[in-house]
């Protein structure tokens, strides 16, 4: 055998494939795709598949893009190790508890606690925030109640029992809080809600913060935010272990976020608004001292 041929098989054995099935909104998937290639090693290949294609696929990781096209090739092929993008903690922990090291995600929801430090660094005299909840949606917000403390604040759940009693509760949880916080939770923050309640708040001289970066444009004050790149990076770490280990880490959260403000709705509430990077360094500093108190 050749110098040459050696070189070529040991290229070809270290030679990965990985699988994306996107989320069939094509400018975010082509967008995810183009920072995929450029983070992955040059010796993996990035390979997009369609629906049909996910039964044959006996090899390689797939990265799903949403719930929706995790849903998909979870149903196809059972078999199959997936790294979950552009997913919620509360949609992927149950899958990856059930197949630890097979299934995990980087996750695209914001810890609420991030989220409820963005709102404190806007309202410096914040301690108090109200949260609306359903019956279902109740638990999500359960660690950060015990979380809050620590950080001078504290938080009370209103519980929303029907979509006609959504408006009432709001205004009684309004009355209360310094800020309303959402979560991502789509029975209440919706679509077909979010303007109804973003008036509501702003009627009353009420901020809100959260759920997402895309709720902000319609009229939330603020939102911490987990931009792609950092996304990306940690998805790129995460298969780097795969290929290492056979098994994927559990899911987490990248390690930086930035903020989104509508400097509109602060200017008519009357709020002196911080930077963004402003806001999001005392977000990180709240964050690493109470993290160092807690670990001494």
């Amino acid at each position: 055998m050749t110098a040459f041929t050696t070189f070529v098989s040991a290229q070809e054995s270290s030679a990965r494939t990985v699988y994306f099935a996107g989320s069939g909104n094509a400018p975010l998937d082509q967008h995810l795709v183009q920072l995929l290639k450029g983070e992955l090693d040059p010796a993996i290949s990035l390979v997009e598949v369609s629906d049909d294609q996910l039964a044959t696929l006996d090899t390689g990781p797939i990265i799903t893009a949403g719930p929706a096209a995790f849903s998909r090739v979870r149903q196809a092929n059972r078999s199959a190790p997936i790294l979950a993008m552009l997913v919620d903690e509360s949609f992927i922990s149950g899958f990856a508890e059930r197949s630890p090291g097979r299934i995990t995600g980087v996750l695209y929801n914001v810890p609420l606690i991030r989220q409820a430090l963005t709102g404190k660094a806007i309202l410096p005299q914040a301690n108090r925030i109200a949260l609306l909840a359903t019956s279902d949606s109740v638990e999500l917000y359960e660690p950060l109640i015990d979380e809050l403390p620590a950080y001078g604040m504290s938080a009370r759940i209103f519980l929303v029992e029907s979509n006609d009693k959504l408006i009432p509760t709001l205004v009684r949880a309004l009355g209360y809080g310094d800020f309303l916080l959402a979560a991502p939770d789509s029975a209440i923050y919706n679509p077909r809600t979010i303007k109804h309640i973003l008036l509501t708040a702003y009627r009353r001289n009420q901020i809100v913060i959260g759920p997402t970066q895309a709720y902000v444009k319609a009229g939330s004050l603020a939102s911490s935010y987990a931009p792609f790149p950092e996304m990306v990076e940690m998805a790129d770490d995460f298969l780097a272990t795969f290929f290492e280990t056979e098994e994927f880490p559990a899911p987490a959260y990248p390690e930086n976020f930035r903020v989104e403000v509508n400097a509109q709705v602060a200017r008519s509430l009357n709020i002196p608004l911080p930077s963004r990077e402003d806001i999001a360094a005392r977000v990180d500093r709240q964050l690493t001292v109470n993290g160092e108190a807690a670990d001494e």
